[in-house]
């Protein structure tokens, strides 16, 4: 099963959250986990936030992209993905479900959430992505 996890599951976990979960899902040899440079770059940009960065120790992003380099598949976007979807600013998330024919993505993100599926794509919360499997 191919999943992206968006960028708030991402640094909820690396405020501490959600740990135990992130683990199951990125130990699980049925469950493959993909990111690309542009969830990333997100990643970095809103851990650099003064609100997530004084909550975080220095080395701990780097810990979080040691994590995402040794359990991630790291892909680039082939497709470009026409949706409604009320934030632009996701729309590279669902071109990546398109790329990687993604099966899942787990994110907190109300404006993704609201579309349920993409495609082939379900749309998911980690408690829902949870009580699935």
């Amino acid at each position: 099963m191919k999943i992206i996890i968006d960028c708030n599951v991402w640094i909820s976990f690396l405020l501490g959250f959600q740990k135990q979960w992130m683990r199951d899902v990125l130990e699980n040899e049925h469950i493959h986990v993909y990111v690309c440079s542009q969830l990333t770059n997100e990643i970095t940009n809103v851990a650099a936030r003064s609100k997530i960065s004084s909550r975080i120790a220095g080395d701990d992003l780097e810990k979080l992209f040691r994590i995402i380099n040794a359990y991630c598949h790291i892909e680039k976007i082939s497709q470009q993905a026409v949706s409604s979807v009320r934030d632009s600013k996701d729309l590279y998330l669902l071109s990546f479900a398109e790329t990687i024919e993604a099966d899942f993505i787990v994110t907190g993100d109300n404006d993704l959430l609201v579309l349920n599926m993409h495609g082939k794509t379900r749309i998911v919360s980690p408690a829902q992505f949870k009580q699935l499997f």
